[in-house]
């Protein structure tokens, strides 16, 4: 035996053995800068790739607790730098990159984010301008989708009221930023859409006051984009200032630069309403009057007319040309009358002329004619058909299965099985079979004996 014999390992202490080595000489936390490659999201939500750079690759893990804050879509080929730790995957013998924050190179991950998803709803067609539908001209019950304790809902409110006093405002209080104010954005908008009959809504304002790009950041989720696109009510988008761009300005009917711009929008001003109207009202009365003093006029002259100054000799007059128009009307009926009897008299005289009776013969002789060629045809044809129907009848009969009986076969089935016995495999003992022989005669008989060769089964 050797003087030292060397220790034996299993392969689970090894990979132990690794990791333990790489937890006292690694970092327990560190940056790496790479491209992405290979990126595949599970089903289970945890991500699987690698960075590498012109020289090697590094596998990666990232779980999905960690997936869920990354704000933008990680693609193949895409500098990154991973922000994580270095661990042994003991089963699988190997060392991966744990991965917990991933930022892109060379630019923020907010404006990667919105760039991605704004590339991806423009090309399903959120942003089309043809989809967009106009505002009400007097809306009067507008939706409001906002905070209860921001500024915004002031601004909407003074904005409308100061120009359209009888508008009724319903809000619709939601958080608008931190964690999960996108989906309660989103929420709050599918609402004020369920409750536009019973309300009686005409528009939906969504927005807020200014803030930073992180602040703002709930109008660029996908929820709120995709819940203003469905919206069955107009919607108009007010989200910070006028220098402030987002997702929901897209996909809105109409974006307002600010809040206080939106309740401008969203309504007319009262007072050029009011001047409106009254101009309305003038050019109405003018109208109305010109046609007036047209009227009058006709009337006047109407008035001046002979059968309002001497109206017997209208009548008269009228009495006169009817007398004339019923003579003018017996004189003619009286010539159209003669001249119908004349054409009456002429035509007689040619049917005289023409001997009916002698066509009348003419005619019944060739009718007694057709008809004996028809019966001679008829008859014919109905010789043929019985010779064809005979030469069926024929056939049938030689196909007939059932003729073999008459020469002195027969037919045998099994009782158990219903079908026709061909060979001693088709019955076991003790089967009832039944022989049928000509003229619808059976026998009904017992098998007893199956001969060498047969089968039972």
């Amino acid at each position: 035996m050797a003087k030292n014999p060397l220790t034996i390992y299993s392969v689970s202490q090894i990979n132990a053995m690794v990791a333990a080595a790489l937890e006292q000489e690694f970092p327990s936390r560190m940056v790496v800068n790479g491209q992405i490659s290979d990126f595949k999201v599970h089903s289970s939500r945890h991500c699987y790739f690698s960075l590498k750079d012109e020289n090697s690759i590094l596998p990666c893990v990232m779980w999905a607790s960690k997936f869920k804050a990354v704000k933008f879509r990680p693609q193949n080929g895409m500098a990154v730098l991973a922000t994580g730790s270095v661990e042994v995957y003991i089963p699988g013998g190997k060392y991966q990159f744990y991965v917990e924050k991933l930022d892109p190179v060379g630019v923020g991950t907010l404006q990667l984010a919105f760039e991605q998803l704004k590339q991806k709803l423009q090309a399903e067609g959120l942003f089309d301008e043809d989809r967009k539908r106009p505002l009400p001209r007097f809306a009067m019950r507008i939706g409001v989708v906002t905070s209860a304790v921001g500024a915004a809902i002031e601004d909407i409110r003074n904005s409308i009221f100061k120009r359209w006093p009888c508008a009724k405002l319903f809000l619709f209080d939601v958080p608008v930023q931190g964690e999960g104010a996108a989906q309660k954005i989103a929420a709050g908008i599918h609402k004020a859409n369920r409750m536009r009959k019973q309300l009686g809504l005409e528009v939906l304002i969504v927005g807020r006051g200014g803030g930073s790009m992180e602040d703002l950041w709930a109008f660029n989720e996908e929820a709120v984009a995709r819940a203003i696109y469905h919206s069955e009510l107009p919607v108009v988008s007010a989200v910070g200032h006028e220098v402030d761009f987002t997702i929901a300005d897209f996909v809105a009917d109409v974006r307002a630069s600010t809040p206080t711009q939106a309740g401008v929008l969203a309504v007319p001003n009262a007072e050029e309403v009011l001047a409106g109207l009254h101009s309305a009202q003038k050019r109405l009365n003018n109208t109305v009057k010109g046609q007036l003093r047209h009227l009058r006029l006709e009337l006047q002259t109407i008035l001046a007319g002979v059968i309002f100054r001497q109206p017997r000799q209208v009548l008269q007059n009228s009495t006169q040309r009817l007398d004339e128009t019923v003579l003018n009307l017996k004189g003619t009926l009286r010539g159209k009358f003669d001249w119908a009897g004349r054409l009456v008299q002429q035509a007689e005289m040619a049917i005289l002329r023409i001997e009916p009776r002698r066509f009348l013969s003419v005619g019944q002789n060739r009718l007694i004619q057709l008809e004996a060629r028809t019966r001679q045809a008829w008859e014919r044809r109905r010789s043929e058909k019985l010779l064809q129907m005979a030469a069926v009848q024929n056939k049938l009969q030689a196909l007939n299965p059932r003729a073999v009986l008459e020469r002195g076969y027969s037919i045998t089935t099994s009782r158990r099985t219903g079908k026709i016995i061909t060979t001693v495999a088709d019955v076991r003992l003790g089967d009832a079979i039944t022989t049928e022989l000509s003229q619808q005669q059976r026998i009904e008989s017992t098998v007893t004996n199956i001969p060498p060769g047969g089968q039972e089964t």
